[in-house]
């Protein structure tokens, strides 16, 4: 089949690879310079004048993503080298925190827990509890749930310190509002997926390294078609076929956006197709609310030597002092003194917001003399994932699909889970 894959993001470059490898003519369309979508590189300027490449949001994999590190080892990328990997650990500047040792689940948690400093062994023994409750379940909750409701009577520490790092990280949205059922999917998948599932893959190299760049490489030595700088500006069907902006396609499959989808699907010109459904699916789209994460990225002149002890660290955040966790360049291959805090479910002011980062650096870090770098917003990074959100599914109409992260599934927002919609669109092509 002559298959048309709109957007080169994660999605997008997992169709595209999985349809190549099944024998089908692909065309990847971006709209963007860029591959990578919100998984990108960007190139910032130090106040020397040198140039240091950075992401538009510091991400976080982890061992379960088993998807996204088989399509790296496609394309030529070592997971072994481009990823730091380490058990999972959310622990804080003063050492206390949960820290998972090397062991296959339950014992790496159940090791962990036991261990945790600063947790009293009410608090261990509540946590341990909880656990055990949802794993009986089967990792089910009422569709309503949110994770505030499905944590009620969780000690205070293990709700701020645990319940809710752990929530906007995966989610990005506050447990007060997040999905319990997508929460539990999250720890079913990461902590109960087989040994080394919950450990942290934490990017050694640009993000646009990882797999976009590497993907459109492979793409183009195969003899498919890739199309940078080239935004689609209609859809329409002719003789049974579909017309991306004139030129005929077997299949398409929306890798874009939740509007730029919607946008697409509205407008299209389907005269032999009814009308309703497509409306109906682009009213689903179009109205998902999404959230930003901004990664304040700061450094300290003249280091030669990292400055924190992990190569991640949670950090206590409150209104006034937003980041959750700070990562340390120097210990992923990057150049010492420059450290990456960041802040999901950003909802404050940006100009406020680098003085702020700074501010709890010098309080919860110790560190006075970091200095601005670079500050970025993604202002649609993430869906907003409320409890029973109803997502827009998968097909749209036939030989049309969207593969976004957005569409309807277990998973949030989350590389895994965009790389596996755009799998199983492919999977859902005719024949």
């Amino acid at each position: 089949m002559k298959v048309a894959i709109v957007g080169a993001g994660w999605a997008g470059c997992a169709a595209a690879l999985q349809a190549a490898q099944d024998g089908h003519q692909v065309t990847l369309i971006e709209a963007a310079r860029d591959p990578g979508g919100r998984a990108r590189t960007l190139t910032v300027t130090r106040a020397d004048g040198r140039t240091l490449e950075l992401d538009n949001g510091q991400h976080i994999l982890i061992g379960a993503y088993a998807e996204c590190l088989r399509l790296m080892r496609l394309v030529g990328v070592d997971p072994q080298v481009a990823l730091h990997r380490e058990p999972l650990a959310l622990t804080f500047p003063d050492g206390s925190g949960l820290a998972l040792p090397d062991l296959a689940p339950p014992w790496d948690a159940l090791t962990g827990i036991a261990r945790a400093r600063g947790w009293s062994w009410r608090e261990k023994l509540a946590l341990l509890s909880r656990a055990a409750r949802w794993r009986m379940l089967g990792f089910r909750c009422a569709p309503g749930t949110t994770v505030a409701r499905l944590c009620a009577g969780l000690p205070r520490r293990l709700a701020d310190e645990f319940i809710a790092p752990l929530c906007v990280s995966a989610l990005n949205t506050p447990p007060e509002t997040a999905s319990g059922q997508v929460f539990l999917t999250v720890l079913r998948d990461s902590l109960f997926a087989g040994r080394g599932g919950s450990h942290l893959l934490l990017p050694r190299v640009p993000l646009g390294a990882l797999l976009p760049e590497p993907a459109l490489h492979w793409l183009a030595r195969h003899g498919h078609a890739v199309r940078l700088g080239s935004r689609v500006r209609r859809l329409a069907m002719h003789e049974g076929r579909w017309q991306v902006d004139d030129e005929p396609f077997d299949a398409v499959l929306l890798a874009c956006t939740s509007t730029e989808a919607a946008r697409l699907v509205r407008e299209a010109d389907v005269p032999a197709l009814p009308r309703a459904p497509l409306q109906a699916w682009a009213s689903a789209a179009d109205p998902l609310d999404f959230g930003a994460i901004a990664t304040v990225y700061a450094e300290q002149p003249g280091a030669s030597a990292p400055l924190l002890a992990r190569a991640m660290l949670a950090l206590r955040a409150t209104a006034t002092r937003p980041a959750q966790f700070v990562f340390d360049r120097a210990r992923l291959g990057g150049p010492a003194g420059v450290l990456a805090f960041v802040v999901s479910a950003f909802a404050g002011e940006r100009d406020a917001l680098s003085d702020q980062v700074l501010q709890q650096a010098r309080e919860q870090l110790g560190l006075r003399a970091l200095q601005p770098l670079q500050t970025v917003v993604e202002k649609r990074a993430a869906f907003i994932c409320a409890p029973a959100l109803a997502r827009p599914p998968r097909t749209i109409a036939p030989g049309l699909q969207a593969c976004g992260d957005y569409v309807a599934g277990p998973w949030p927002a989350t590389l895994e889970g965009a790389v596996r919609h755009g799998l199983a669109a492919v999977q859902n092509l005719a024949p």
